[in-house]
């Protein structure tokens, strides 16, 4: 059954119903409220350090083990961006950047406790919103967003 509710929108001066808008707007509003809801309750949580930024590295699936410009290339921004990322990670005491193992001058990205800590708190914010947004779709629906937002994930759609 299609979700009817039509929520209208003040965008240039001219109202835009939600059923009017196209996906990359209807993907990309609830992402930055889920970002929002993360950086929040990290900043509660006693991480209080973490912006929205910082959410490039966060990510799942996370940083831990990987090289700068895996990091960067998830992230779809610059090697140079992602390392002043990583600095400002680092430099908190969520992340350290050190050699990989017999692979010459390439480095990867370790959490450090902290960094465990704050990526541990995520995974259970990002538990509360699935409850949450389960009790408000109702479980069948969430539960269809989902099957349909992995087979986008795992189709040719999304490289």
């Amino acid at each position: 059954m299609p979700f009817t509710k039509d929520v209208k929108l003040k965008m240039s001066g001219s109202p835009v119903k939600t059923s009017d808008m196209l996906i990359g707007a209807l993907l990309r509003v609830p992402a930055q409220a889920i970002h929002r809801r993360l950086i929040n309750g990290l900043n509660a949580a006693g991480f209080e350090e973490l912006r929205l930024p910082h959410m490039a590295v966060l990510q799942f699936p996370g940083p831990d083990g990987v090289r700068p410009g895996t990091l960067a290339e998830r992230a779809g921004i610059s090697k140079q961006a992602m390392n002043q990322l990583l600095g400002s990670l680092e430099t908190l005491g969520y992340v350290v950047r050190s050699d990989a193992p017999n692979e010459g001058r390439a480095r990867i990205i370790r959490f450090t406790k902290r960094g465990r800590a704050a990526y541990a708190k995520i995974h259970e914010i990002l538990q509360d919103i699935e409850r949450e947004w389960s009790a408000e779709l109702g479980r069948r629906d969430f539960a269809q967003l989902k099957e349909l937002l992995s087979r986008v994930w795992e189709s040719p759609l999304t490289r």
